[in-house]
Parts: structure tokens; C-alpha cells; sequence
């Protein structure tokens, strides 16, 4: 018998939608349908990544930014994101990202 998926989840799957349609590209990384899920998006400043452990934890996002200028770590330091929670926390937040700022 199969069990109707929790609101959270429902959510968590309609905003993975949305991603995809804001331009990410999702893959598991192991075999399996409950194996972690990640997401990357590349724009001409960007590189934007996600990846879903499970829907209400250890997932997380980050964003960095790419240059063709030669600068030290710690100068790119201040233009990255990162948000760490559940699967709708992390998307909610992802998707607030401008894809090409």
C-alpha cells in the first residue's frame, strides 16, 4: 500500500520543479530513490549548488562566484552564500538567488 507523501515533501518536490525550471540540473549521486540528491547551476558569474540528503535534514546550498581575475581565496570569501536546513528551507532559499546577478 503505498502512503500519500507529507505536506513538507510536497512542497520540497514542487519547489525542486521550480529549480529545475530556474535553470538546475539535478542527479542522485547513488543508486537508490532515497540517495542524496544534487543540484548545479552554472552562469557566466556563478556556480550554484545544492544538494538534498533527506527532506527535513543535512541538506545544504552554496553559491560562488567565478572570476577569470586572479585574486586570493580570502578576497572571494565574501561572495559566497551558503544555508544549511531542510529540503524547504535550502530550496526556499535557493531560489531567492538571481541566476546571472
Amino acid at each position: 500500500m503505498e502512503v500519500p507523501d507529507s505536506p513538507d515533501v510536497v512542497i520540497a518536490k514542487q519547489l525542486l520543479d521550480h529549480a529545475r525550471l530556474r535553470g538546475f540540473t539535478f542527479q542522485r549521486v547513488a543508486p537508490g530513490v532515497d540517495a542524496a540528491l544534487v543540484g548545479h547551476r552554472v552562469s557566466e558569474d556563478w556556480i550554484d549548488l545544492i544538494r538534498i540528503e533527506g527532506f527535513n535534514r543535512d541538506c545544504c546550498a552554496w553559491r560562488e562566484w567565478t572570476s577569470s581575475l586572479i585574486v586570493s581565496q580570502d578576497e572571494l570569501g565574501h561572495c559566497q552564500r551558503r544555508v544549511e536546513g531542510s529540503a524547504v528551507q535550502v530550496l526556499n532559499e535557493v531560489l531567492t538567488w538571481d541566476p546571472a546577478p
